[in-house]
């Protein structure tokens, strides 16, 4: 069975990273190579494509943060972690929730919704 608690904030490990070649180590410790991210712009297979959208809405965004809201949930092979995205000592502007499914020990696929969002 994988570790499934170091796996529970995996995704914020990846997604707080700025520095693309510590996200690529990083993506290697907890994502399957082939790795499917899908959001409501798609889906993409592979690190090096996950790790390029991750640095363009890190670009977009700078100072801000993902961080954990409220209680994530394991069942089986299947992860559910709230987050949140916005300034470290402030509200998230941007509420979401990943849902991991872990194979042989790594996140496999990886769907992102978006729960809420401040307009500005």
């Amino acid at each position: 069975m994988p570790d499934m608690e170091n796996l529970v904030h995996a995704t914020l490990r990846v997604f707080n990273e700025r520095d693309p070649e510590a996200r690529l180590q990083v993506m290697a410790e907890v994502y399957a190579d082939d790795i499917v991210f899908t959001d409501v712009e798609g889906s993409l297979r592979g690190h090096a494509p996950l790790s390029e959208k991750v640095q363009g809405l890190l670009d977009s965004a700078p100072g801000f943060v993902f961080t954990p809201v409220g209680e994530a949930h394991v069942l089986d092979d299947l992860i559910h972690a709230p987050w949140g995205f916005g300034p470290p000592d402030g509200e998230p502007v941007v509420r979401g929730v990943d849902m991991s499914l872990v194979a042989d020990g790594k996140v496999a696929r990886l769907y992102t919704v978006l729960v809420d969002a401040v307009e500005g």
